[in-house]
């Protein structure tokens, strides 16, 4: 179903009416590779939170700044890597680039609130893409989980180089992913679908010594 916002754009809802099943992106390596338990060993605990929706928002920092704090009373970070999250904990908006941001909203928002967006931003030169169907967001938390990512990511995560608040891209062993930090307790990881297996994989092995355990 199309939906034309002007005469220059066109959006399309991409959720379909019929009944279809659908499967996280880590739903293939649960079968593959299993999901141990946490236990009261564990010193880290990763969940998957699939089926978000994911906007890359690309233009003038000010106006979407403006377009945000109208639609979703919340700015754009003030810092490069820097990372907003609302009072919900539900909805955040990261820095990317210069001109870039990824907006994380619950499933189901997404296209409704990308058209409010381009209402909002009227005649500015921007570009909104909906990227929710080629990513997800996996969270890590335990006292084990810092330790964990450093030997995973190329990055720095020490807490007085990776402070809350801050959002990154680096690399995750052979591949990449946006590491995130939006509380004390708890890492957030963007990957891409087509390498979720990978990373998954990836964590239960170097997260084997921690008795990492995987909530469903």
């Amino acid at each position: 179903m199309s939906n034309i916002v002007d005469d220059k754009v066109k959006t399309f809802d991409t959720r379909t009416e019929a009944k279809v099943p659908v499967e996280s992106p880590l739903a293939y390596s649960y079968r593959r590779s299993g999901a141990p338990a946490p236990g009261k060993d564990s010193g880290a605990v990763l969940r998957e939170r699939p089926f978000l929706g994911h906007l890359v928002l690309r233009g003038g920092a000010i106006v979407f700044d403006e377009a945000l704090r109208s639609v979703l009373d919340m700015p754009l970070p003030g810092e490069p890597q820097g990372l907003v999250v609302d009072a919900s904990g539900e909805r955040s908006v990261q820095w990317i680039s210069p001109d870039e941001w990824l907006l994380i909203v619950p499933g189901g928002e997404e296209f409704e609130l990308e058209n409010r967006l381009r209402e909002a931003l009227g005649d500015a030169h921007f570009a909104i893409a909906n990227v929710g169907g080629g990513q997800t967001l996996l969270e890590l938390e335990g006292a084990a989980s810092s330790e964990l990512l450093m030997k995973s990511v190329i990055y720095d995560v020490h807490p007085r180089h990776f402070p809350v608040g801050k959002a990154v891209t680096t690399v995750f062993a052979k591949t990449s992913v946006i590491l995130r930090r939006p509380s004390e307790e708890r890492w957030e990881l963007v990957v891409r679908r087509s390498f979720a297996d990978y990373v998954y994989r990836w964590l239960l092995d170097a997260g084997e010594e921690y008795a990492i355990g995987v909530e469903r």
